[in-house]
């Protein structure tokens, strides 16, 4: 069997009423620059959206064949033994030129309930931003079931939400059963469990491209929302160069921030999980046996888990975030 390497894939790009073109004109996604793309899924398991290599002797197969052939070496051993096929994350570059329905996604008791599949607890690393973007998460304060009835039915739900302006760097951590919003202006990286479940439960009285007004799942969220998730949940760290520092550790995944001007070495011997990097800012090589494949800004590379020890070296400065399954626990009775 060949060894494996770094895999890249061809992003999925989503034109959505509310996106623009920044994917395309800043990221370097390659489609037409006169549409509006709102997401480009960089790497997916969803469905009928799985992520296909675009580079290497892999080229052309998706990501559950390759799991199905090479299994913990792609995804280390406990993670395969835990999702066997299915690739348990999902990333996504999100740019919203509107704002984004108030939404809510179910943990995995009710997911797996509901629909056979995971619930949905996510994290978003903000790229770009206005001057007063926004983005929604949690209530401003606790919120009985009567209140929140009452307001979906007035329509004046976002009255009800908590709101913090965004710049670039800051961190939102979004758990399943938590009700969040992205704002007009801004353009992140979206990290979460696998899983394409939302409900929708206020659209600004948006009407979609039939223009009829577009769908709500107000009767499947009202039991999905956490009605004490309340104030803000916007974190910011400062990367220390040439040092790992931790964003976000939850059950599901974990994310590091790594800023760089000089060779990182890293010795993933202790993780028994793949590592994602996502390039935001520059360009760097991974170099391994004697190997090496060069990311740029906007780029997504999946790491195999088999391969523990790599250099990364920076052209001049860059920036990733690094993304690892921690160690694997019964995920479907964390909400």
């Amino acid at each position: 069997m060949s060894e494996l390497y770094p895999l890249k894939f061809e992003p999925l790009l989503k034109e959505k009423i509310w996106g623009g073109n920044a994917l395309v004109n800043h990221y370097n996604k390659k489609a037409d620059p006169g549409k509006k793309y709102g997401e480009s899924w960089e790497i997916s398991a969803v469905g009928d959206n799985l992520s296909v290599v675009s580079n290497g002797f892999l080229a052309g197969n998706n990501i559950e064949e390759l799991i199905e052939v090479y299994m913990g070496d792609i995804t280390g051993d406990a993670v395969f033994d835990k999702f066997g096929n299915e690739f348990p994350l999902l990333i996504k570059l999100i740019e919203a030129q509107q704002d984004l329905s108030i939404q809510v996604h179910p943990g995995n008791e009710l997911a797996l309930k509901r629909h056979k599949a995971y619930g949905k607890t996510e994290m978003w690393y903000i790229l770009e931003s206005g001057k007063d973007s926004k983005i929604y998460s949690g209530f401003r304060e606790a919120v009985s079931r009567d209140t929140y009835l009452k307001a979906t039915e007035e329509g004046s739900i976002a009255e009800l939400l908590n709101y913090d302006i965004s710049t670039p760097g800051d961190v939102f951590f979004t758990p399943a059963g938590r009700i969040h919003a992205i704002g007009e202006g801004i353009l992140l990286v979206e990290i979460q469990q696998t899983s394409d479940i939302t409900y929708r439960i206020f659209d600004w009285n948006r009407k979609g491209d039939d223009k009829n007004p577009r769908e709500l799942h107000n009767d499947l969220a009202v039991d999905a929302i956490d009605f004490k998730a309340v104030g803000s949940n916007k974190t910011f760290k400062t990367p220390v160069l040439n040092k790992t520092e931790n964003l976000v550790k939850c059950g599901f995944f974990v994310t590091n921030i790594i800023r760089f001007d000089e060779f990182i070495r890293k010795d993933y011997n202790l993780i028994d999980s793949f590592i994602i990097y996502i390039c935001t800012e520059g360009e760097f090589l991974i170099r391994w046996d004697g190997n090496s494949e060069p990311v740029t800004k906007g780029e997504t590379v999946l790491l195999p888990a088999m391969i523990k020890d790599v250099v990364l070296e920076p052209s001049s400065e860059a920036t990733l975030l690094e993304i690892f399954i921690p160690e694997i626990l019964d995920q479907h009775n964390i909400n």
